[in-house]
């Protein structure tokens, strides 16, 4: 089945927008402060031109040249005699998994904007009474809001690449921008924004260990979304002649800027207010609103905008995330895309209900395996082994099992020979070496 084509902003918007998520907004500023700032942002930028930048190149390119979905589009490419690299399309299935505790966190945002008119808590134990007592307690409201977030994410992938994905980015992503990239002018005239600026990039590199190192890696090629088929589904969508470098490269600047203005926001408030850098995961649903209280009604408007951001982040990964299994059913069962997306749509959704179910008092017993919730177990399965397996077949199937000729037919005029090179030797050892040495650190196999 054919599949329709983005225009060549629109594929822009959408992998820009599959990239830029919650990753962006929530966890890189709060990985950014529990491992010391200036070194860790530098090791992520290196990682990010060097891994991250080179795989987001092939995964484009996987898709381009098969034109289906991710199962079909590696059937389609591998040789002959080894057809078998076709399961390594199912990677486009990570995005699914990834989508079974996304939508609750998603959930959690939603509710988030509209307490916000209730008031911004004006204490870390109020606001983590707030966040606490939602996620142990208030089970029926995590699934409204979680049922909201799958209404809306599988309704946007149920009108298709040009009706629904390609023109909710157009609108969304730039709304986003705005908002983050106002919010940046605002914090410029704050106290704490020299503060805020020299503790992202100004190294202290006695603050710098191996395992900040390795997160750094991981967090730069998860921000992303490597590894779970979105950018090459999309990328079977792209327009023909466009170049990939240049459209890579252009998604990679866009998501690594927007990670960098949300740091810069987040921390100039935090510094204004003398409140600490390192707060971890509950940043910005603990710390963030609490600091924003001492701003008065414009802080109420900056949470408001900045929540607002982070649903944004959060749906147009989302649509990435769902698309990749929609494309692979309407191929592969000859299935309507209304049938494709109520499957999908229905299988994270009853997934997605006992992770969240799996954080409550009252059920999460139920909902635990090992003494460990659903939640943490699905976000950890892909965290640490799905998304960098993905990275790393993608990597091995572009570096020596495609042609190299017809790799370089296709990059040559955009790269020239000389950085062609470089590239097919980051893709070739850089790239596998580091993905295998982070899934197995974050596996617990190796430790450094």
């Amino acid at each position: 089945m054919k599949i329709a084509q983005f225009s060549r902003i629109g594929f822009i918007m959408a992998a820009a927008g599959s990239a830029v998520g919650l990753g962006n907004i929530w966890k890189f500023p709060y990985m950014t402060g529990e491992y010391g700032g200036g070194a860790f942002v530098l090791v992520y930028l290196i990682t990010i031109t060097f891994i991250g930048f080179s795989v987001m190149i092939a995964e484009m390119l996987i898709g381009s040249l098969g034109r289906k979905d991710t199962v079909g589009s590696f059937e389609e490419l591998a040789p002959p005699n080894k057809k078998g690299w076709k399961y390594a399309g199912f990677m486009g299935f990570n995005g699914l998994i990834i989508m079974t505790f996304y939508s609750v966190v998603i959930g959690w945002i939603f509710y988030y904007l509209f307490e916000i008119f209730s008031g911004l808590p004006t204490s870390t134990d109020m606001a983590k009474e707030t966040f606490d007592n939602l996620v142990a307690n208030e089970a029926g409201i995590q699934l409204f809001w979680h049922t909201v977030a799958t209404i809306i994410v599988t309704y946007i992938v149920y009108r298709g690449i040009k009706g629904g994905i390609e023109k909710i980015n157009l609108i969304l992503m730039p709304a986003l921008m705005l908002i983050l990239f106002g919010m940046l002018i605002y914090a410029f005239n704050l106290d704490g924004f020299s503060k805020a600026f020299s503790f992202m990039f100004a190294p202290d590199w006695s603050k710098l260990n191996s395992e900040a190192i390795v997160r750094a890696v991981g967090h730069s090629f998860f921000t992303l979304s490597l590894g779970m088929g979105a950018i090459m589904t999309y990328a079977a969508s792209l327009p023909k002649h466009t170049s990939i470098t240049q459209t890579a490269f252009i998604v990679t600047f866009m998501d690594t800027l927007i990670a960098l203005v949300a740091g810069l926001v987040i921390y100039t408030f935090l510094f204004t207010e003398g409140a600490p850098p390192s707060q971890g995961p509950g940043l910005v649903f603990i710390s963030l609103p609490v600091v924003l209280s001492n701003f008065g009604t414009v802080g109420t408007v900056l949470a408001l905008l900045f929540f607002l951001a982070l649903s944004f982040a959060g749906l147009t990964s989302a649509v990435s995330l769902v698309e990749p299994v929609v494309q692979y059913i309407i191929d592969r069962f000859n299935q309507s895309r209304f049938k494709a997306v109520l499957i999908a749509g229905s299988a994270y959704y009853l997934i997605g209900v006992g992770a969240l179910l799996s954080y409550t008092k009252d059920y999460g017993n139920i909902f635990s395996i090992g003494g460990k919730p659903l939640f943490d177990l699905l976000e950890y399965t892909t965290d640490s082994i799905l998304l960098p397996l993905g990275g790393l077949l993608i990597a091995i199937f572009v570096g020596y099992i495609l042609q190299k000729e017809r790799v370089y037919s296709v990059l040559k005029n955009e790269m020239g020979k000389r950085y062609f090179d470089i590239w097919l030797f980051s893709i070739r050892y850089i790239a596998p070496l580091a993905l295998l040495f982070m899934m197995l650190n974050l596996m617990g196999i190796l430790k450094i």
